[in-house]
């Protein structure tokens, strides 16, 4: 899609058949210019652009939980053209063959949880972790910001240098933390319990900060059993710095933390949906605008969502992100006619709005996801040599691997 010359040809067809009907007259087919003229795209530029549409996103939604944003982080990977440029700054995976594999980058984000926006992204090579990539998405973060995340990002130093700016966490317990002392017993399943700092500083921290952080901290946590008809019941370890049991109940924060697979959605929506799970420039500079350009219109989407979503009364997550992405894609030709009033163009997109919420998703509690195929790939081998080398092995349908 977006950084793919095959788009670019789409487009440019669609225009040479509209410059031919409306005036009689034809262009060159050649995109060098176009291409040309994405190079010279400044990477801080484009960042900025995304940084107006998320404010003008979190300014019109307001949906809070308990008056507060809440803020959702993960990571997930990309991949792009194998060629030495890329290869240089994303070098693919050590188990992968040379000549075989493809350049993988390794991407954190940070989403609205209300709006489904990404108002963060961070970027490194695979072998940098993602909670190394997350803390550079803290800037991000404003006072009264709830952070939700999963057991990788919840640590000892990220709860509480996070509280100190005034942000509050809520994540599942991460499993290496043992035998914290009980504090406090709030109710069934929930507890304040005491974590003591390691004797570890972490290679992300400066020691003269490390020295300064207390010896220990209170923490909130509360025991969850997810309950699914038809599957073994679940137990989940929430830990959470918002220690009033009043304002803050265990049902509340159970029913937050359920709520973070969201992102999952929304890496779906990003990564499937749109196509950028697989990059398609072939040199880092390149690569990287490509990729804040699939993160504008993504956003772009999610702000029509949310106008969409305003208009009708519906929350977010009961519109289609696929259904208004092609609503989009086929409303966009008659709203580009040149020549067209103001007055018109204010009529379609508004039309436009009341027709989005239509295709509304059902409410499906507790529905099962598998991440499985169920068509079943082309019988072609593996690529396990470099192209040059590699030898095609006859009648592939009938081939066992030894």
């Amino acid at each position: 899609m977006l950084g793919e010359e095959s788009s670019c040809r789409e487009a440019l067809r669609a225009f040479q058949a509209w410059l031919f009907l409306e005036e009689g007259k034809t262009v060159s087919p050649n995109t060098a210019a176009y291409c040309k003229a994405r190079a010279k795209l400044c990477p801080r530029e484009i960042k900025q652009a995304n940084r107006r549409a998320v404010n003008k996103i979190e300014k019109a939604c307001p949906w809070h939980w308990h008056g507060r944003r809440v803020k959702v982080v993960d990571g997930s990977g990309l991949s792009m053209p194998d060629t030495p440029e890329n290869q240089n700054s994303w070098p693919q995976p050590k188990k992968s063959k040379p000549g075989c594999g493809s350049p993988v980058m390794r991407v954190a984000a940070l989403f609205s949880l209300a709006t489904g926006a990404m108002t963060g992204l961070a970027s490194g090579a695979l072998a940098v972790h993602e909670r190394t990539l997350y803390r550079k998405l803290w800037r991000l973060l404003k006072k009264d910001d709830v952070l939700l995340g999963d057991r990788g990002f919840c640590a000892f130093a990220d709860f509480y240098l996070l509280s100190q700016k005034g942000v509050d966490c809520v994540m599942r317990k991460n499993g290496r933390r043992k035998n914290s002392r009980v504090i406090r017993r709030l109710g069934k399943n929930d507890q304040i319990v005491e974590w003591n700092k390691s004797g570890v500083c972490p290679k992300w921290l400066a020691l003269k900060t490390w020295l300064g952080l207390p010896e220990s901290i209170a923490v909130r946590e509360v025991k969850v059993n997810v309950q699914n008809p038809g599957f073994r019941t679940q137990t989940i370890f929430v830990a959470t710095t918002l220690l009033d049991p009043r304002e803050y109940t265990a049902p509340d924060l159970a029913g937050l933390y359920l709520r973070r697979w969201n992102i999952e959605l929304f890496f779906r929506d990003i990564k499937t949906t749109m196509g950028m799970d697989v990059l398609r420039c072939l040199t880092p500079n390149m690569v990287e605008n490509e990729l804040w350009m699939y993160v504008i219109a993504y956003n772009l989407v999610r702000a029509v969502m949310t106008e969409a979503a305003l208009e009708s009364g519906l929350p977010c997550d009961r519109i289609s992100f696929k259904g208004t992405l092609s609503t989009l894609r086929q409303w966009a030709p008659p709203m580009a006619i040149p020549g067209l009033a103001r007055e018109d163009l204010t009529a379609l997109y508004s039309l436009m709005l009341t027709y989005i919420p239509r295709d509304k998703l059902p409410h499906r509690p507790g529905r099962n996801e598998p991440r499985a195929r169920k068509r079943r790939p082309k019988a072609y081998q593996l690529l396990n040599k470099p192209r040059a080398k590699f030898r095609e092995i006859m009648h592939r349908n009938r081939y066992k691997k030894p």
